[in-house]
């Protein structure tokens, strides 16, 4: 039996990927929570070797098979080396992974990731391990958490877009952006433009322009320009708001996931017409999303004026 033939049935779900602190773990927990009232069984699998604190059991955890500690201890290694090593180390062993994983068929799968960004941007072994679970029929979409809190930082903000853009061409999944934290964001300061100016990633000049009026940054305007004009050629960047404390919010992102790795359209649960329909329409979803979020985010700071005028 091939590779490709064992286990025939396709199998849908996320990879989650992201920078430390970006809450993939927690968005793993939430969503499997999600999907769990929305009737789908859903396997979390744990592949960060340096999580040990798992809030909620997994159904597969790559700490059966190696852990950050163990490899650090062993070898002499530091925490960013010894954890390219485990990655490593689970492309050598992509057998076990694959008897686990086929001990689970018929769940839809939430692959909880590391947080190293080099695994996304130019290190093979977990792009090799994605490979070969799309050679297991299983059909994945990469969800890449960024910590909202980067769009009040204009100079962070364009490193996350060249970061997100990055990742989208060297993984080779289809992808789907997401900012996270979003119920925090009025905690990290004003926004320079509307909310969606960062998800819909507009005309990016304005930012530069910005950018110029900051004495330390005055002096990189022309690299920032250069940067720029590299995120909009390839026109792939966009992002989904989300807050996992609302339901609205995880339906958008789910929506977008499903239509991006084709669960909407297989044959694992019946959709409605309308459940379809809002799938292939998601842009007009992520609009309503984004307007949401953004006029719950005009209102906090409105109301954070009303209480300084008070103060005076």
């Amino acid at each position: 039996m091939s590779e490709g033939s064992r286990g025939s049935s396709l199998a849908f779900g996320q990879v989650v990927i992201g920078p430390p602190g970006s809450g993939k773990t927690s968005y793993c927990h939430a969503m499997r929570d999600f999907l769990g009232r929305l009737g789908r069984s859903v396997a979390v699998v744990n592949l960060d070797p340096a999580n040990e604190a798992l809030p909620c059991p997994c159904a597969l955890d790559i700490g059966e098979l190696v852990t950050l500690p163990d490899v650090m201890a062993s070898l002499g290694l530091g925490p960013n080396g010894g954890l390219l090593y485990c990655m490593e180390y689970l492309e050598a062993n992509a057998d076990w992974l694959r008897d686990r994983l086929q001990e689970l068929r018929g769940h839809y799968f939430l692959f909880d990731c590391p947080g190293q960004v080099e695994l996304y941007t130019h290190h093979e072994a977990l792009k090799n391990v994605l490979a070969q679970l799309a050679k297991w029929n299983f059909r994945l979409a990469a969800v890449h958490l960024v910590d909202s809190h980067y769009c009040t930082d204009p100079g962070k903000f364009i490193s996350v877009l060249c970061t997100s853009l990055s990742t989208m061409l060297h993984v080779e999944l289809p992808h789907v952006n997401v900012l996270s934290k979003m119920d925090l964001i009025e905690q990290y300061g004003k926004l320079a433009f509307n909310l969606d100016y960062y998800t819909e990633v507009l005309d990016l000049s304005y930012l530069v322009d910005h950018l110029a009026s900051d004495p330390f940054f005055r002096n990189f305007r022309r690299l920032n320009e250069k940067l720029v004009e590299v995120i909009e050629d390839y026109s792939l960047v966009s992002f989904v708001p989300l807050n996992i404390q609302d339901k609205q919010s995880m339906r958008q992102v789910m929506q977008a996931v499903d239509k991006a790795n084709g669960y909407s359209f297989g044959d694992q649960e019946h959709h409605s017409l309308e459940v379809l329909m809002s799938a292939a329409v998601g842009a007009d979803f992520h609009f309503s999303s984004t307007l949401a979020v953004q006029e719950k985010y005009v209102q906090s700071q409105d109301k954070a004026v009303e209480e300084e005028v008070m103060d005076l």
